[in-house]
């Protein structure tokens, strides 16, 4: 640490400053590595939306056995019991309508609120202002677990700094022999 007032010794208030510059320095990297994995976080959820919907639309075409681009209940039903690919899908989406067409004594219910036109079939319109909600509550999730997460790593930094400043104080007084409040180039060379 600099002997910033040209005594000859490093009081606690030089040591405090240069390890406050060097708390600063760490904390520093801690920002910026910070805003790196929330870019990549970023990146990450658009990816994550481009492959939900690209899935969203291989199901539907999957329930669509017919290829009337509408689904019609049998073929849900058909679907829910048969293919595994359109269970897995339905089951992890994020929206309980769509979830509840794995129920049969849901199912009713869950074909009524998707079908907004009253036509008794969905449509792609009507499948996709489902699966934007799917999307949205996903999204909504995973920001939450990396908000828990940045909260953690708060935590984290905090513990650290008490721990580092307590241990630079303590580092100070071990290397501060004589207990003068002050540290000789003596006391640092021998100790150092």
């Amino acid at each position: 640490p600099p002997d910033e007032d040209g005594s000859g010794e490093i009081d606690i208030h030089e040591w405090e400053l240069a390890i406050q510059r060097g708390l600063a320095k760490r904390l520093e990297q801690l920002a910026i590595e910070r805003e790196r994995r929330d870019r990549a976080a970023m990146a990450a959820d658009e990816e994550f939306t481009t492959e939900f919907l690209n899935a969203a639309r291989e199901v539907f075409i999957m329930i669509d056995v017919d290829e009337s681009g509408d689904l019609e209940k049998a073929e849900i039903i058909d679907a829910v019991k048969n293919n595994q690919k359109v269970i897995k899908f339905l089951v992890n989406c994020g929206n309980k309508n769509l979830q509840y067409l794995l129920v049969p004594s849901r199912l009713d219910k869950a074909l009524n609120e998707m079908d907004t036109d009253r036509d008794g079939h969905i449509d792609i319109d009507e499948w996709e202002e489902c699966i934007e909600i799917a999307l949205k509550n996903k999204l909504a999730e995973r920001a939450a677990k990396r908000e828990l997460d940045a909260l953690a790593a708060q935590r984290e930094i905090a513990e650290f700094t008490g721990d580092f400043l307590n241990a630079a104080r303590k580092c100070f007084e071990l290397i501060d022999k004589d207990g003068g409040g002050t540290l000789s180039t003596a006391e640092i060379v021998n100790d150092g």
